[in-house]
């Protein structure tokens, strides 16, 4: 047509000129026009930002809460957990050593490494424990909708952990504290040797144990301390009565 041989600004100017009355700029452009167009710019601009907006609050509700609940070999923290489970809604308890015994048990080609590193009371590749952790939360939610909280016993045991947690979990999960279990050796130590006589488990032998209680020291306590510096664990005296030592830890979980 022969609208489509006109120079562009020929058309522009028409094209504005017209909702102007015919009255162009000495530049050619519609004072109006321009000022319609750059407001449905910034309106287009703003509703695009409160999509992403909404987005990141909506991914940010769906990710399921996490306590890390750490503490010695002994300490109560299945105990603890398997209470506020039992008595709160919304939680679920994760055992990072009951998910590495059960993939040593399932004949996995994972199961020889995992079993060898129980045995010597050692700590098993982070890579691991967090691939678990993370497959073990997505299946009981996808079972259960009601549960978005977690409690993770026994980890992070190390700096290993706490960096691959970070690398693969931040953006899936987010930790609200680690709930510290502080018990003496000596009571920790006869809590195992008396759990032993039914456990069956191979790392309840007081040889095992003492190296458990080496590896907590030396790994896990420096954990401990990076988040306290941060402000982030909730310390509750564990050699006490359990539902004494549960009253102190529901108070800290109830909120949440």
């Amino acid at each position: 047509p022969l609208w489509n041989s006109y120079p562009v600004e020929v058309s522009l100017i028409v094209t504005m000129g017209s909702c102007c009355g015919g009255k162009e700029s000495k530049k050619g452009f519609c004072p109006f026009s321009l000022f319609l167009f750059a407001a449905t710019g910034a309106a287009f601009a703003y509703h695009k930002l409160q999509q992403k907006k909404s987005r990141d609050e909506s991914g940010a509700a769906s990710k399921p809460q996490v306590v890390f609940v750490l503490g010695g070999p002994g300490a109560g923290k299945g105990t603890q957990c398997e209470l506020i489970t039992k008595r709160q809604s919304g939680w679920a308890h994760l055992s990072a050593g009951d998910l590495l015994r059960a993939e040593r048990n399932s004949g996995s080609k994972l199961a020889e490494l995992i079993n060898s590193k129980i045995a010597a009371g050692q700590i098993v590749p982070a890579e691991i424990t967090v691939g678990l952790l993370e497959k073990a939360m997505e299946d009981i939610m996808a079972k259960d909708k009601a549960v978005t909280k977690f409690l993770i016993d026994g980890f992070p045991r190390s700096e290993g952990n706490v960096t691959v947690w970070k690398a693969q979990m931040s953006t899936k999960a987010d930790v609200q504290f680690v709930l510290f279990l502080d018990c003496p050796e000596d009571t920790m130590t006869s809590r195992l040797l008396e759990r032993a006589k039914t456990s069956g488990r191979n790392d309840d032998n007081i040889d095992v144990i003492r190296k458990r209680f080496v590896t907590f020291r030396e790994e896990s306590m420096p954990i401990v301390n990076m988040y306290e510096s941060e402000g982030k664990v909730r310390k509750v005296i564990a050699d006490r009565d359990v539902e004494e030592v549960y009253k102190d830890v529901a108070e800290l979980v109830w909120p949440l």
